[in-house]
Formats: C-alpha cells, sequence, structure tokens
C-alpha cells in the first residue's frame, strides 16, 4: 500500500472574512486539495478548523520530503492558477496567511504504522522556537521527557515534531489525537502541567509560542 506519511509537511494557516468564507471552503474543498493530492511526493491531505487558538483553518499536506513542494510539478501550478485559485487563495482573501514547510526531526524514522496511517481526527499544534543556545537541550528535552509521556494519555494517537524550512517559527510539534474529548482529560492536563528536570527549568521558561500557539484543530476534510 502506498505511504500516507512521509518526512515532510505542509501547514497553510489561514483566516478569511466571512462573506467569502463559503465560497472559500468550496474552493479548498472541490478543488484545490484534489489538485495537490494530484502531485508526485504529496501522500495525504486534510482541512481542520480550529477549536482553540488560530489561525482559524489549516490545510495538512502530508509529503515525502520537504522537496515535493519544490517539485516542477508543484511550481506549475503555483504558477499557474485556476481562475477560481485566482479568485480564493489564501494568498488573495485571508485576512491571516502562514505557510510553513518542514522536515521531520522527531522521530527519526517513519515507522510502518504512522506511513499508513490516515489524518487524524484532531490536532494539538504547537509552533514555536527557542534562542539560539538552548536548541539542543529544547529538543533532548522535547524529544526525552516530553514527548514519550503522552503515550500514556488515553485517546493519544502519536506525537511527531518538525523543523522549518521555510516559514517561522523554527519548529512545531503535532499531537495527533482520536477526539476533542482527549485536551480535556485529567490525564492530558497532568501531562500538560508535569514538571520534568531539563524541560521545566531549562527550556520552557525561554520558549515562545506563536500568536494563537498552541492551536487544537478538528479535522473538517475529509468529514
Amino acid at each position: 500500500m502506498a505511504d500516507k506519511k512521509g518526512r515532510g509537511l505542509l501547514m497553510v494557516y489561514c483566516d478569511v472574512p466571512q462573506e467569502v468564507e463559503d465560497e472559500f471552503n468550496r474552493w479548498y474543498n472541490q478543488e484545490h486539495i484534489p489538485e495537490r493530492l494530484s502531485i508526485p511526493g504529496v501522500l495525504n491531505a486534510a482541512r481542520y478548523v480550529a477549536l482553540e487558538g488560530g489561525p482559524k483553518y489549516l490545510a495538512c499536506y502530508e509529503l515525502t520530503g520537504p522537496e515535493a513542494w519544490h517539485s516542477p510539478e508543484w511550481q506549475h501550478w503555483l504558477n499557474n492558477p485556476t481562475d477560481w485559485s485566482q479568485r480564493m487563495s489564501p494568498s488573495v482573501v485571508a485576512t491571516t496567511n502562514i505557510r510553513n514547510l518542514y522536515r521531520l526531526i522527531y522521530p527519526q524514522d517513519v515507522d510502518p504504522a504512522t506511513a499508513q496511517a490516515e489524518m487524524a481526527p484532531l490536532m494539538l499544534v504547537g509552533r514555536m522556537s527557542v534562542p539560539d543556545e538552548l536548541e539542543s537541550q529544547f529538543n533532548q528535552a522535547y524529544n526525552q521527557e516530553r514527548l514519550p509521556k503522552c503515550y500514556s494519555v488515553p485517546g493519544y494517537i502519536r506525537g511527531r515534531r518538525f523543523e522549518a524550512t521555510m516559514g517561522e517559527p523554527k519548529y512545531i510539534t503535532l499531537h495527533e489525537m482520536q477526539s476533542d474529548r482527549v485536551p480535556a482529560t485529567p490525564e492530558w492536563e497532568e501531562w500538560r502541567t508535569a514538571v520534568t528536570p531539563v524541560w521545566s527549568q531549562q527550556v520552557r521558561p525561554h520558549m515562545v509560542h506563536a500568536e494563537g500557539s498552541p492551536g487544537v484543530y478538528q479535522r473538517i476534510l475529509p468529514s
């Protein structure tokens, strides 16, 4: 079976005016997502709406790697938009338009179960940065102290971390969950507030979230 997740990710976050929202969603669902799924290197895609945080809309594209975005096929669509795209693209109508391209940094490999996994029903997305001198401690603490403990939370599917090759901030964490009930559980709150040596004392005080982060996003396409 073809893989559905790889080592790259494109995330497009946007807010749009209410008066164009219905057509914007039709364009995204009926034309834009199918168009992008036809491009080699695009493994899967889904759209989400924010339940908490923002921006309101998120399109998530699973890629073989970040190089897929630079391919001639992808650039062809960017440089030759349809008439509908020229009217409804986030670059035209959005009041907030953030497009970030990422490479996988944790885990280092895509295991078979992850490679075959569908797009998560719910994602908690953290977009963050730390001072350069703390990056080593930040990555080590996140990978060793923080993420492994998430798997004890009922309804938690997986956690992955990415580094931006295009856009800011530099780091993103995707927490994939079964439903919007998971972030409200006592187990998640216990994980969120847990005190660990390096993370709590050396890293967390200096970590900065992007505006709207962390965001809780519910999948709307596929429904």
